[in-house]
């Protein structure tokens, strides 16, 4: 199946009130292990890749590459979007989507609202000429995910009628608000901002975007679901039973030194994660 953009399956999700998952892409085991999650649970699936990661993986292309070479080898029949997440530059979003990127994300949530507006709809004018889907953020999500680095005094808060202005006036197909969640693990109770939520839902008509997915309690993810949320980014949570599975095997193996005898175990406990978030997402059998 070739690659697709994110609008359709964030529509469709919205419609019928699940999520799709961004999970993101750190190496070969990590693509591995969605993909392969993704198939066994039917469920469309989102592959995230930041721009560190993209260098760490060997550039945009090489990462287009191994999720066309991995799809095919495991003969992935769901739905499968690559996506830019927080594209730094209308530059590096060009060039990920050169690379065959399906979607990208142009996080201007740190420049002046004009600034991001005009930044976003240079990125979606060229996006939606080929087909590509476009996210956008406002306000500052806290925390550190890969290059990204928010401290507590720099999180702000949404507000509803800029993010109203910013979806008219650029044509976004999602949109990501801070409200509240957090990029890394939490370092005390989440505190989603539903009210905030509600009142921007009832502003902005298109699909939601929940970042900093690691952490945040069920029933808080299902009701931000019903307030629009359509895609719900997790990489954190990945990574943390990742690094969790390579720490027990080499505690029981001190003398292992072949990496796929504790990157292949370290896969499997990426999948089984990524399995659980579909579900708990709604996203199963939904391809």
């Amino acid at each position: 199946m070739p690659l697709v953009s994110m609008t359709e399956m964030l529509k469709t999700a919205q419609k019928n009130q699940y999520a799709v998952g961004q999970f993101n892409l750190n190496n070969m085991e990590f693509t591995q292990a969605i993909l392969q999650a993704a198939e066994e649970e039917k469920s469309p699936v989102i592959c995230g890749v930041s721009e560190g990661a993209a260098r760490y993986m060997g550039g945009f292309e090489t990462v287009v590459t191994l999720v066309k070479a991995l799809m095919k080898e495991y003969n992935v029949t769901v739905p499968v979007a690559i996506h830019l997440d927080h594209g730094s530059s209308f530059e590096n979003c060009m060039k990920a989507m050169k690379a065959g990127f399906t979607s990208v994300m142009i996080d201007g949530s740190h420049h002046p609202l004009e600034y991001n507006i005009e930044m976003t709809k240079r990125v979606v004018d060229a996006a939606h000429a080929i087909g590509v889907s476009v996210e956008a953020e406002l306000g500052r999500v806290g925390g550190q995910e890969d290059d990204l680095v928010v401290s507590e005094a720099e999180e702000a808060y949404a507000i509803p009628a800029e993010c109203k202005e910013l979806v008219e006036q650029t044509g976004v197909d999602c949109f990501a608000a801070a409200l509240g969640s957090v990029h890394g693990p939490y370092k005390g109770e989440p505190n989603l901002s539903f009210t905030r939520m509600e009142e921007i839902q009832q502003l902005v008509d298109v699909p939601f975007v929940l970042h900093g997915g690691t952490g945040i309690p069920t029933e808080d993810v299902k009701k931000a679901i019903r307030y629009g949320h359509a895609k719900v980014n997790v990489n954190t949570e990945s990574q943390m039973s990742s690094a969790a599975k390579v720490r027990e095997v080499l505690a029981e193996q001190p003398n292992q030194y072949d990496p796929r005898k504790y990157l292949g175990p370290a896969r499997d406990a990426i999948k089984e994660t990524v399995k659980f978030k579909m579900q708990e997402f709604g996203s199963s059998n939904q391809a």
